[in-house]
């Protein structure tokens, strides 16, 4: 079992905060919504719940957000298959689900792709947001366990794929997670943003005909 990795940010450093659902290389989309928002550069922040690649027209454009110091992402499952292809795993199940484009780059964006993957590498599965005394978390499709703690041992691949818990709660058996306040999770579209318990699902579709959500959060 792959452990996920947990990385923790202090609202306080920030004006405002906000969270965005999967891109899948929508870059147009986002930068609509940031203009909405008048999204401030130097003083806000934008997180991410990852997928940023794949499907859309504009995959390299939206994985090289993460160079970005206003935009922090939790790696999605498609990050992971493609980290993975560029590895030599798996190359037919990234082709299966959107990644054909990196196979038709040029050399020189091939090359950048390439670079910004190793980046990607280096991305959490978990984020931990504090606010004042509120602890937020985000992840890509569910936080595996009942309990949250920093730094708990949970499985990656879990926290990557799994749609139990949305599952579950679309069934009508909704739990909230204790040890934090509110989760916020991608992976599964959605006609529009899902509360269930303290969990709040933002992956409205944008690559799929619907929009991009992006919530401020602080």
């Amino acid at each position: 079992m792959d452990l996920a990795v947990y990385q923790r940010i202090q609202g306080a450093d920030y004006r405002r905060i906000f969270v965005v659902g999967d891109i899948h290389g929508c870059r147009q989309q986002l930068e609509d919504l940031l203009c909405q928002q008048a999204f401030c550069y130097e003083k806000d922040l934008l997180l991410s719940v990852g997928d940023l690649i794949d499907r859309g027209p504009d995959s390299l454009g939206c994985l090289s957000l993460i160079t970005q110091p206003w935009f922090v992402a939790v790696r999605g499952n498609h990050e992971q298959m493609a980290i993975d292809a560029v590895h030599g795993r798996h190359i037919e199940r990234w082709l299966g689900n959107g990644g054909g484009w990196f196979y038709k780059l040029s050399a020189n964006d091939e090359a950048r792709a390439r670079q910004l993957l190793r980046q990607a590498e280096s991305l959490p599965h978990i984020l931990e947001l504090t606010c004042g005394q509120r602890l937020t978390v985000i992840a890509h499709a569910d936080y595996p366990l009942d309990n949250y703690h920093f730094n708990q041992p949970v499985d990656s691949e879990q926290v990557l794929w799994q749609r139990r818990r949305i599952d579950d709660a679309v069934s009508g058996e909704s739990r909230p997670i204790t040890g934090a306040e509110r989760f916020f999770f991608g992976h599964t579209p959605l006609a529009e943003v899902a509360h269930y318990a303290n969990q709040h699902y933002i992956d409205t579709g944008a690559v799929f005909g619907g929009k991009l959500t992006m919530l401020q959060i602080q």
